[in-house]
C-alpha cells in the first residue's frame, strides 16, 4: 500500500478535522501518500483533491466543521457514479478510500466496492449517534454539550416568564441527542421515537404530566425536549396545539444546525483521533468494508454493510427512568 484517499461526507459532525489529522499523521507514520478529497464524493467524482501532508493538519484539532468541506452526492447511488468513482480512484492510483460520515454515506461506499479494486474503510462522523457497531460517534458528545447550554439558558428565561417551553433537537429517526441531553438538562418531559409515535389524537398523554405538575407546583417553567420529526407539522405545531388545550403560551425553539457547529469537546477529540488511526492502520492490515469503531472502549472492526440497519438502542434504563418520572 502507497496512497489512500480520505474524504468527509453527509452532514457535518464536531471532530471531523481531528479524525483528518489522525489519518493523514498515522499513514506518514507508515509512510503512505495521502489524497483529500473535497466536498464529499462530489469531490471524487470531479477529481477535485488536494495531497494532505503532516504540515497541512496542524492546529486543525479544535476547530469545528471539516477543512475538506462536506456534502450530499446523489450522483454516487447510480450505477454510472459509482462506476465512475472507482475509475477515479484507479486513476489516482489509491490504494485505499477512509470515509468519514454516517450510514448514508457508507452506502455510498458500498455503491463504490463492486467496481474498485482497492480497499473501503469508515468511520463513523455524525452527531446522530445512529451507526451500528460503534458505541458513540464522532459528534454526539459535541452536540449534546451545545443542546445543553441552549436548554440552560432557555430554562433560564422559562423561569422568569414562568412560561413552557419545546426546544427541538436533532436525530432524525433516533432519540440519542434528545434522550441525552433532555435528561441532562432535567427536562419534565422528552419526546423521541423510542417512547413511541404522538399524533394530535394522542396530544393527552403530553398533557397529563404538565397538568399534574401544574397542580403540584403551580404556575412555573416547565421544559419539553422534542425529537425531530416526532409530531405531525413539527414541533411548533405540537406547540400551538398545546397552547390551545392547556390555554397557556407554550413556546418552540428549534436548536437546528447549531447542533451541528463549534469546537468539538475532548471526548469527541480523542474518539476521532483514535478511530482514524486505527482505520489507517487496519488498511495496512488488510481491513476492507469496514468501519473503525469502538465498543466497551475497544477499537473495533465492524462490517459496512450492516452499520445501518438500527440494531442499536439507546439506554432502556434511562428511556424507563424517564418514562417513570414523567408519569409521576
Amino acid at each position: 500500500m502507497k496512497r489512500i484517499g480520505v474524504l468527509t461526507s453527509g452532514g457535518d459532525a464536531p471532530g471531523m478535522n481531528a479524525c483528518i489529522r489522525a489519518v493523514v499523521l498515522t499513514a506518514a507514520a507508515y509512510n503512505l501518500d495521502v489524497v483529500g478529497f473535497h466536498h464529499g464524493y462530489n469531490g471524487l467524482l470531479d477529481e477535485d483533491y488536494q495531497t494532505l501532508l503532516p504540515q497541512h493538519v496542524q492546529h486543525i484539532i479544535q476547530h469545528g466543521g471539516t477543512i475538506l468541506k462536506s456534502a450530499r452526492c446523489k450522483a454516487l447511488y447510480t450505477d454510472a457514479g459509482a462506476v465512475q468513482a472507482a475509475q477515479v480512484l484507479h486513476k489516482l492510483q489509491l490504494d485505499a478510500l477512509v470515509i468519514i460520515g454516517g450510514d448514508g454515506s457508507f452506502r455510498g461506499a458500498l455503491a463504490i466496492a463492486p467496481h474498485y479494486h482497492g480497499q473501503l474503510i469508515g468511520v463513523p462522523g455524525t452527531i446522530d449517534n445512529d451507526v451500528d457497531g460503534t458505541d458513540f460517534t464522532i459528534g454526539f458528545a459535541t452536540a449534546i454539550d451545545t443542546a445543553l447550554d441552549a436548554i440552560d439558558k432557555i430554562r433560564d428565561t422559562a423561569d422568569a416568564f414562568e412560561r413552557i417551553f419545546l426546544v427541538e433537537l436533532m436525530g432524525r429517526h433516533s432519540g440519542y441527542i434528545a434522550l441525552s441531553a433532555g435528561i441532562a438538562a432535567g427536562a419534565e418531559q422528552i419526546i423521541c421515537p423510542e417512547f413511541g409515535p404522538v399524533s394530535k389524537a394522542q396530544l393527552t398523554k403530553l398533557l397529563a404530566p404538565i397538568q399534574h405538575a401544574q397542580l403540584l407546583r403551580g404556575k412555573s417553567s416547565y421544559i419539553m425536549v422534542v425529537a425531530e420529526n416526532s409530531y405531525p407539522g413539527g414541533t411548533i405545531a405540537l406547540a400551538e396545539d398545546l397552547s390551545a388545550e392547556l390555554g397557556t403560551e407554550c413556546r418552540a425553539c428549534i436548536l437546528g444546525h447549531i447542533q451541528r457547529g463549534g469546537k468539538p469537546v475532548g471526548a469527541d477529540r480523542i474518539l476521532a483521533t483514535k478511530l482514524g488511526a486505527y482505520a489507517v492502520e487496519q488498511l495496512v492490515n488488510g481491513a476492507h468494508l469496514m468501519m473503525a469503531g469502538e465498543l466497551n472502549q475497544q477499537a473495533v472492526l465492524y462490517p459496512l454493510a450492516q452499520t445501518g440497519e438500527r440494531t442499536k438502542q439507546i439506554d432502556p434504563y434511562l428511556v424507563r427512568w424517564q418514562q417513570q418520572i414523567a408519569s409521576d
